[in-house]
């Protein structure tokens, strides 16, 4: 049976909380900020928790984390 390896580009992107929940950073925070309002780029800062849809793909895809 081959190893079972962790897929690195989720695993950069997916963070899981003591609880078990997976969290990840919104995108669009890093260019183009002046035509953007002070409330959603406030709104990018704050991590996002993934939803229960997409949990089961985000755990076979990291099985060790």
């Amino acid at each position: 049976m081959p190893k079972i390896k962790t897929r690195r580009a989720a695993a950069k992107r997916f963070k899981k909380t003591g609880t078990g929940k997976f969290m990840y950073r919104k995108a669009g925070s890093s260019h183009l900020l002046t035509s953007k309002t002070r409330k959603r780029k406030r709104d990018l800062r704050k991590d996002v928790e993934i939803s229960e849809a997409r949990v089961k793909s985000i755990r076979r895809m990291m099985p060790f984390i």
